[in-house]
């Protein structure tokens, strides 16, 4: 447990979170991070919950010096590279159905069949375009798995915009039109947006068993820290992460309210929900920094820097601090052998953001 003096008094503590699983989501829906600050009269802030505003940048750039961020790598890779001052303090892996799209009938239906094919690859007007990204990366553990490379197939440009809104209606709608051949998606969202447009699946990158042909945005998903708040205040990362470890503890136990909860944080249907997130991956909750979840982020930065989405390179080992993410483990241990005792404060079901 963190012995740090609290010399820097704080009063708002923010958090941000991708709409995806999360273990920052599970603790948001139920209150936890509120209530785990309260005592010390530290407010706890999301930017998703801030109602009055649009998309926040600072979810992709990070510049907000008590943030703590759950979310995909490519905006956490990409602030790094900009000089951001974050450190990299947990990993996760779920697996999201990850997915490539086809018309009924005609496409490719095994990663050898993506030879040639033309590809959907979005382009979207923001700084840093993660869904170009996403498609990219897909496209490539695909062909990966026979021995290709993305210079096999012939990646097509789909211009992305208000004239299409919602996820992948750019890609999709590409697609039924017969521009492109595939389309790299994936998520509850996914699910239902190929059901809307009556394209279905050809080839499923879940299935694969090498975890390097699936590594995309979200795997590995990293938990980053805003460098001041870890400097000033580390006794509050270790609990903030505490909590975090305590939410993917209790989701183990939980299933059926983690699929309920996780329609709320993707905006998706109970069928998206349940036709994107398998039994059991729930699990893929708990950080850690392991040596092959740091490998595999690595490998990420090395495929995003190859395809000028970095402005630098980025040292995985260097950024990443295990040491907040140790005391957080020795403190949610400590917890569960000495419980609170009744009558305790407890967060009310109803304070979901901390508010």
């Amino acid at each position: 447990m963190s012995t740090a003096p609290a010399a820097v008094r704080l009063d708002e503590l923010w958090f941000t979170r991708c709409p995806v699983p999360t273990a920052t989501g599970i603790a948001a829906d139920r209150g936890t991070l509120g209530a785990e600050f309260a005592a010390d009269g530290i407010r706890v802030r999301s930017f998703q919950d801030d109602r009055g505003r649009g998309p926040d940048e600072r979810h992709f750039t990070h510049e907000h010096r008590t943030l703590i961020r759950e979310g995909g790598n490519v905006p956490a890779l990409w602030a790094r590279s900009r000089g951001a001052d974050t450190r990299l303090i947990g990993l996760t892996w779920i697996e999201e159905r990850q997915v490539i799209l086809i018309r009924p009938g005609d496409g490719p239906r095994s990663p050898a069949e993506l030879r040639g094919r033309r590809l959907a690859v979005p382009r979207h007007p923001i700084a840093i375009d993660f869904w170009a990204a996403m498609a990219l990366r897909g496209f490539a553990g695909a062909l990966g798995v026979a021995g290709l490379r993305l210079a096999d197939a012939r990646p097509v440009d789909v211009p992305a915009g208000p004239e299409h809104p919602g996820q992948w209606a750019a890609e999709l709608a590409a697609l039924v039109r017969g521009d492109v051949d595939a389309v790299y998606a994936k998520g509850a969202l996914a699910v239902e947006s190929a059901r809307r447009h009556g394209v279905e699946v050809g080839i499923e990158l879940d299935d694969e068993p090498d975890l390097r042909s699936r590594i995309n945005n979200g795997t590995p998903r990293p938990v980053t820290v805003a460098g001041w708040l870890l400097e000033h205040r580390p006794d509050v990362v270790d609990r903030f992460l505490a909590v975090l470890v305590e939410a993917a503890g209790w989701a183990a136990a939980h299933p059926a309210d983690v699929g309920r909860i996780l329609s709320a944080e993707t905006g998706a249907g109970t069928a998206g929900v349940a036709g994107a997130y398998r039994v059991g991956q729930h699990l893929g909750l708990q950080l850690d920094l392991s040596e092959e979840r740091l490998d595999l982020l690595a490998a990420q930065e090395h495929f995003l820097r190859a395809h000028d989405f970095l402005a630098a390179p980025v040292d995985v080992r260097g950024w990443a601090d295990p040491e907040p993410l140790r005391r957080a483990h020795e403190l949610a241990a400590h917890r569960r052998q000495n419980p609170a005792p009744a009558g305790s404060a407890a967060p009310s079901p109803t304070d979901r953001t901390g508010e």
